[in-house]
């Protein structure tokens, strides 16, 4: 096991409207201090009472998924906790995984895309 699930992260145009839909949907607390993130116009979060994280990401000129259709495709990505960034960077990019987002050295996540081009991020715990 490289990694650990942190969170599933929604696009959207309205962070905090998305997730009070979710609060009311699922429960738990919208924002809940946590060092993990940084909570702002373009980012909140819902932590749940089953452990469960959704996180919300602001995106400008969002066009929502239309399923079935593979032109506008569901939108989300994995968040996914590591103890050491460079490691697991070593280890996803072994697996088949491409560095979409190295960052500057100093945050702590990467982002990476799948086989298949999904993205996701390796976030320090």
């Amino acid at each position: 096991m490289i990694a650990k699930l942190q969170c599933v992260v929604l696009d959207c145009v309205d962070v905090l409207e998305l997730s009070r839909f979710y609060q009311s949907l699922l429960g738990g607390m919208v924002n809940q201090p946590d060092p993990r993130w940084s909570l702002d116009d373009g980012w909140a979060t819902l932590h749940t009472d089953t452990g469960l994280v959704l996180a919300f990401q602001r995106v400008e000129d969002y066009r929502p998924p239309q399923w079935p259709d593979p032109v506008r495709p569901q939108q989300f990505h994995l968040d996914l906790g590591v103890e050491d960034l460079d490691q697991a960077q070593e280890d996803v990019l072994r697996l088949g995984a491409t560095l979409l987002d190295g960052g500057d050295g100093k945050r702590g996540w990467r982002v990476f895309a799948d086989p298949a081009g999904h993205p996701f991020c390796l976030v320090r715990d």
